[in-house]
């Protein structure tokens, strides 16, 4: 089919989507908005336990409406016999089957890949968890933080004499959805070159340690002698590079080498650019406090906050001001490019949420896409996929195997 008659990038693929919380639904999000048809498989009887995360109104979660848009939801119970059936017969009709449960969860429930496969070969499936299905780690339970932990970047963010911090947004979470969505579209690439499905091993660790741009080579190239740790507002290893008190926000300033110059010009301080204690990055690190108390002394100078971004800016200099969550949202710019994304649900009303941060000139627009209720597609689903009769959806509700809000 040629672009044009295509909804979207992935439409035409199916995924069979085992996913709750976070990390794997993720994945799936970003799938349902490239157009790939979502099966959300919900284990009976609650389902994804993200619909009773907040903000709740009236029993609806704004927390599962933003993670689960533009997918279709099956309530199932996998221990029954016949819930399984079910499950094993879509695992035929479907390209990919993601899940995220602890290792050995989804082997228990009779759907472990070497299952999966025989029923399919064709089939990737993608197994995301907090350490990864092998190694002496991977049978304990973690969340992203628990894997941030462990991956050495918790130890990086924090004052230098006080204990560590974490961060509150799920940046691990998404970030190794983000790793398993492009995994999983190499791996259909690859399948569609050759006939051939794959399992797929995506950890949250894995994911984690893959951001140490800088820490882990400069450990291991020093021998050791470099140890990175946290270093509070300011980079232990770039300067200017950290955060600078304003009259009334912190001011994030970054100036690599060749950047400097421009922040001497800015700051009214020219004759700093070619001062051997502050001409290179070496030196002016030695001096973190004096290339702090000089920028903040300038900005104190400033008539105000805005001044200081505004002179930084015109000559180029990487700036930002310290936005809280309520500014960024309302930020032009964000607004601007559909970075916030005002969504309507069918019961839960009007919000914002981030919008899709994958752009494709052949797909300039957004889908309309709607979160569903639990079990709310039982009877499409098995209609559409496997021949089910209405009365056959509806005799296995009646029986428990499927449930539907």
């Amino acid at each position: 089919m040629a672009g044009a008659e295509l909804k979207h990038v992935l439409d035409g693929f199916t995924i069979l989507d085992f996913t709750q919380v976070l990390a794997g639904p993720t994945v799936t999000r970003l799938m349902a908005e490239m157009g790939a048809e979502i099966l959300k498989v919900e284990l009976s009887p609650t389902g994804d336990i993200s619909r009773a995360l907040p903000a709740l109104r009236d029993g609806r979660s704004a927390y599962f409406i933003q993670q689960n848009r533009g997918k279709r939801s099956l309530c199932v119970d996998a221990k029954n016999p016949q819930g399984l059936a079910i499950l094993k017969q879509l695992i035929e009709k479907v390209d990919v089957v993601v899940e995220n449960f602890a290792p050995g969860v989804i082997g228990r429930l009779g759907l472990d890949y070497e299952t999966v496969k025989q029923i399919n070969p064709r089939v990737v499936m993608c197994s995301i968890s907090a350490f990864g299905q092998t190694g002496p780690l991977s049978k304990l339970p973690g969340y992203d933080y628990v894997a941030q932990a462990y991956s050495g970047i918790t130890s990086m963010i924090g004052e230098p004499d006080g204990s560590p911090y974490f961060p509150l947004p799920g940046i691990g979470d998404v970030s190794t959805g983000v790793h398993a969505t492009a995994a999983i579209n190499a791996a259909l690439l690859y399948r569609e070159r050759t006939g051939k499905g794959q399992h797929l091993d995506i950890a949250l660790l894995d994911a984690y340690f893959h951001c140490h741009e800088l820490n882990v080579q400069l450990y291991s190239s020093s021998n050791g002698t470099i140890k990175p740790t946290r270093s509070g507002t300011h980079h232990f290893a770039l300067c200017p590079g950290g955060l600078f008190k304003g009259h009334d926000t912190y001011i994030f300033v970054l100036a690599l080498d060749h950047q400097w110059p421009a922040v001497c010009q800015a700051i009214g301080r020219p004759e700093l650019a070619k001062d051997p204690h502050y001409a290179d990055n070496a030196a002016r690190v030695e001096r973190i406090p004096e290339v702090v108390k000089i920028i903040e002394d300038w900005i104190a100078s400033m008539p105000s906050d805005d001044a200081a971004l505004r002179a930084l800016e015109a000559v180029r200099v990487p700036v930002a001001p310290v936005l809280s969550v309520e500014q960024a949202i309302n930020h032009p710019h964000l607004q601007e490019r559909g970075t916030v994304r005002t969504v309507t649900d069918r019961a839960f009303g009007e919000f914002q949420i981030p919008g899709m941060p994958l752009r494709f000139s052949e797909f300039p627009d957004n889908l309309a896409l709607e979160a569903p209720f639990l079990g709310e597609h039982n009877e499409e689903i098995l209609t559409a996929y496997l021949d089910y009769t209405s009365e056959q959806v509806q005799a296995l509700e009646h029986d428990g195997v499927l449930k539907r809000e």
